[in-house]
């Protein structure tokens, strides 16, 4: 892709960015994360001379593989999907600034096993299914506190720092909206317990994620497709 197409549109992501969060708040300040799913390792080294620190992948090999061919640059790995009881040793292998799907107790407890072994810990978001979609993993809104609670409490090797959530699949913006402002009032309780990142908003919807409190956004095709 081409270097000049590739900073155009993360010239426009921020620019949408810097409209979202002045509209919400001037002091608010938000993070992107590069999804680099469908895109090549040279895109993303591009991306990375222009500036762009943290990339996320959905998938624990594709993690492992761009991590590994990309070891030379000090790039902030985020694992951002669906995480397999069978490939937490990858993952912990892999040591990446942010587990951003960490969805159910039961899988918590699976991965503090793994870590006390091997002495290590892990910075994780705690997935919360604001939208009730069967489709969706993550925890139900109404016992996130509890679950991100009784985490911290028995998980010692997991720092949680916040929550992350998917937006409603749906052409109803006031749906999706509703989703969002579920997440950030869960994320506004649990403030007072250390969390501090509202995973909020992919291509479609990051600006109205933002608009309701994101902090931190998750854009694949907006940075990485020809959009014009």
């Amino acid at each position: 892709m081409d270097r000049e197409l590739l900073r155009k549109n993360l010239d426009n992501v921020i620019w949408k960015i810097e409209q979202a969060r002045l509209a919400l708040n001037e002091h608010h300040i938000v993070q992107i994360v590069a999804v680099g799913k469908y895109t090549t390792i040279e895109n993303i080294k591009t991306l990375y001379s222009l500036g762009q620190r943290a990339f996320g992948e959905n998938h624990v090999q594709q993690l492992a593989q761009r991590s590994l061919e990309l070891k030379d640059l000090p790039i902030e790995w985020h694992m951002i999907g669906t995480l397999q009881k069978n490939k937490i040793n990858k993952l912990l292998e892999i040591k990446p600034s942010l587990f951003q799907a960490l969805d159910s107790f039961e899988l918590a407890k699976e991965l503090e096993a793994k870590l006390a072994n091997k002495q290590q810990s892990l910075s994780c978001l705690l997935q919360v299914n604001s939208a009730k979609e069967d489709t969706k993993s993550g925890v139900n809104p109404e016992v996130s506190t509890e679950i991100y609670l009784q985490i911290k409490e028995e998980c010692p090797h997991i720092n949680l720092e916040g929550i992350m959530s998917i937006g409603a699949h749906s052409d109803d913006v006031k749906k999706i909206q509703n989703s969002f402002e579920t997440t950030y009032k869960i994320y506004e309780k649990l403030q007072k317990n250390g969390a501090n990142i509202c995973s909020m908003g992919m291509s479609g919807d990051y600006e109205l994620a933002i608009k309701c409190g994101s902090n931190l956004v998750r854009i694949g095709s907006s940075i990485f497709e020809n959009n014009d």
